[in-house]
């Protein structure tokens, strides 16, 4: 197969003040055995661009942009798609790395399902010193099982999506939700209200986890944020044990702010819908002061997952 008769992909990499990552991010897209154009599309938000990043080889070149757009993650992705010139867009952040064979699979997989519009695939989640495969064991993922459950081993730096679905289909990634939480989440959900999703079972992608201070203010963006999702997606209401997850989520933040009266609202709301959800518990725990939520999340990270 020749560069001439296979897709030219767009990698949208937002970044902000990891200058380092980002150059091994970008490497390692760069260095993809994969026969067509890769262009790279790096987008510095709320920071300064680094124009030494730049590069105009034609099979692998490096644009440089400032996000035009509005703040946050969300804004900077779209800024980066709407610059891109290639007939697929994946997506990067700047502390990920791809793994060897990862787009030429996904490519493949798009050209065998042409009724596709987006394809992912597994991860590898690195996060103090350890590192788990997660990788989702099914090979189409339709709306009713994403609003079941979020699926984490969907990441935001495994998806492939062709150009015209963003552009005139299911959309670009939504700037309206509080403090661009979810937004991976909620982009996910409407690709797939347009089509099932397509998924590869082999981790191509390392996914840092970061150790984070989870003060107030962010866990109420977050309880604000899961709130809008649920009034944006009333389908929630057909699938019981995934509103009761985002409620358990809701419940969770709300407890870890302080709320004890919301987070106990909450948790009731949650075992409402689904009396085995788990997140009612630890939010119960945590609003009653029995753990504190750093530790809750610390030991699921170890194990590759989220609250």
């Amino acid at each position: 197969m020749t560069a001439g008769a296979v897709p030219t992909v767009s990698v949208v990499v937002p970044t902000r003040d990891r200058p380092e990552l980002l150059r091994e991010a970008v490497t390692a897209i760069r260095a993809q055995d994969y026969p067509g154009v890769i262009e790279v599309v790096v987008v510095y938000d709320q920071s300064t661009p680094d124009p030494t990043l730049a590069d105009e080889d034609p099979r692998r070149p490096v644009r440089v942009l400032a996000n035009d757009r509005s703040a946050g993650l969300s804004g900077a992705r779209n800024c980066g798609i709407l610059a891109t010139t290639g007939e697929l867009v994946a997506f990067c952040d700047d502390d990920d790395r791809w793994l060897p064979g990862k787009l030429a699979a996904q490519v493949a997989e798009l050209a065998a399902h042409p009724e596709a519009e987006f394809v992912s695939c597994g991860i590898q989640v690195s996060y103090d010193g350890t590192t788990t495969d997660r990788v989702l064991d099914r090979d189409t993922v339709p709306l009713a099982a994403l609003l079941r459950d979020r699926m984490t081993e969907l990441h935001p730096s495994t998806f492939l999506i062709r150009r015209a679905a963003l552009v005139d289909g299911f959309g670009l990634v939504d700037e309206e939700i509080p403090g661009s939480y979810a937004e991976d989440y909620e982009f996910l959900l409407r690709a797939a209200r347009s089509a099932p999703l397509r998924n590869l079972r082999t981790p191509y992608v390392l996914v840092r986890w970061h150790k984070r201070s989870y003060f107030a203010q962010r866990w109420d963006t977050i309880s604000t944020a899961l709130q809008w999702l649920l009034d944006r997606y009333p389908e929630f209401a057909t699938e019981p044990a995934g509103e009761a997850r985002v409620a358990g989520q809701i419940a969770f933040a709300q407890a870890a702010a302080g709320h004890r009266r919301g987070a106990l609202r909450w948790a009731r709301h949650t075992l409402a819908r689904n009396p085995k959800e788990p997140r009612a518990y630890l939010a119960i725990a945590v609003a009653s002061r029995a753990v504190r939520p750093d530790i809750v999340l610390r030991t699921l990270h170890r194990r590759g997952r989220g609250i």
